[in-house]
């Protein structure tokens, strides 16, 4: 499954920025992330157990049918750990098969701390030889942006990348994203992004987090994500209602920035491998109309 959208490494070990190799991947495959998302009713859906093993089956069957087809897989990183260290460890292998498979691996943990803390978190997820290092993963900024400069720059180190959460869709986030008005909280994290990936093309290696169905928020409160520079994470396209369309209607400006995060509608048609590939092709499909 070797592709060079999603090789890493060069001769003396270093690897291209993620914003770099991501763009390669949408280039190849489409834009398309699917997250890894084994919530308890899927597991039992596709006959598995609730615990770390049946966890790790349907991880890795997930990283089989879309290793090669899309251009990046997000596991929920909550839903290994709820398995205690053995669904850490199921997490673990599954990174390691994203690399075996040379499928950029996004891991939603959303982290965010101070100081030394944060320096610890960075260190798991973004550090080359840790056993937890994915090619990239989410952010909050909500202890402030600088808060998160150890993950930054790590990332900027060691060729990964970041997904900071910038303007969700859920009803309680507008309670602090929104406040400010046109100097808004949300505003503030994507005009910081962009400071970040000056001088990136086509985009840096910060990435943000965008609500498919943030509907009007981003010209209510003056955002400009084009300037932002960053490739954008856009859950919500499929079960949490977002088309193609509505996708096209809210991104349309910054589609070439645009990675669609698609989770529970493909999952649902586990478990075999040819059922969950036919169903991200009519997912891609969709955006590509």
């Amino acid at each position: 499954m070797a592709s060079a959208a999603a090789q890493a490494g060069h001769d003396d070990g270093t690897r291209d920025p993620f914003g770099t190799r991501l763009a390669r991947a949408m280039g190849e495959r489409g834009p398309l992330c699917v997250g890894i998302d084994p919530h308890p009713g899927l597991l039992a859906d596709w006959s598995l157990p609730d615990t770390a093993a049946g966890v790790e089956r349907f991880a890795l069957t997930m990283v089989e049918a879309m290793a090669g087809n899309v251009a990046l897989v997000k596991p929920q990183v909550a839903l290994f750990e709820r398995h205690g260290s053995a669904g850490i460890a199921a997490l673990e292998r599954t990174l390691a098969a994203c690399a075996d498979a040379s499928l950029l691996s996004l891991a939603d943990a959303k982290r965010g701390d101070i100081g030394s803390t944060m320096a610890a978190y960075a260190d798991a997820w973004l550090a080359d030889g840790s056993p937890l290092a994915a090619d990239a993963v989410t952010l909050s900024p909500y202890l402030g942006f600088g808060s998160l400069r150890p993950a930054l720059d790590l990332a900027a180190r060691t060729g990964r990348g970041v997904f900071v959460l910038g303007l969700t869709s859920n009803p309680e986030g507008a309670s602090v994203q929104h406040v400010g008005g046109a100097a808004s909280v949300a505003r503030s994290i994507v005009e910081a992004t962009a400071a970040e990936n000056a001088g990136a093309t086509p985009f840096g290696s910060t990435g943000l987090v965008i609500g498919a169905t943030v509907g009007p928020a981003l010209g209510e409160l003056g955002i400009d994500l084009a300037a932002s520079h960053a490739p954008i994470l856009a859950p919500g396209l499929g079960a949490q209602g977002a088309t193609g369309a509505d996708l096209r209607a809210v991104f349309g400006s910054v589609w070439n920035q645009l990675v669609p995060t698609s989770s529970r509608d493909i999952l649902r048609h586990g478990p075999t491998v040819a059922a969950l590939r036919d169903a991200t092709a009519r997912v891609q499909e969709d955006l590509r109309s």
